[in-house]
């Protein structure tokens, strides 16, 4: 899955929660970026999203996008809010 160091081509961004009656899936238009981090076999990626963003988004366990023309999903690993009050999402692709 070569992505390119950093691309931000893509503002729909689809999320999953697991609740107490099963999963929710819900959407948000965003302004990301992403990056890939080549410390992984397969390689894992960094989701970078700005705010504004819902406060759910950082509880999500998978995420599905669109970067570089390709619907990519995956399951998120890590999330990190940032001082700026942006959101990293470590993403291992499914």
């Amino acid at each position: 899955m070569p992505l390119s160091p950093a691309a931000a081509d893509s503002t729909h961004l689809d999320y999953g929660l697991d609740t107490l009656f099963g999963r929710e899936t819900k959407s948000v238009d965003c302004q990301f970026d992403v990056k890939r981090l080549d410390d992984g076999e397969p390689p894992w990626f960094a989701l970078h999203i700005r705010p504004p963003l819902p406060e759910d988004l950082e509880k999500a366990q998978i995420v599905v996008f669109t970067a570089e023309g390709r619907r990519i999903s995956g399951i998120v690993r890590r999330a990190e809010r940032l001082a700026d009050d942006s959101l990293q999402l470590d993403v291992e692709p499914d």
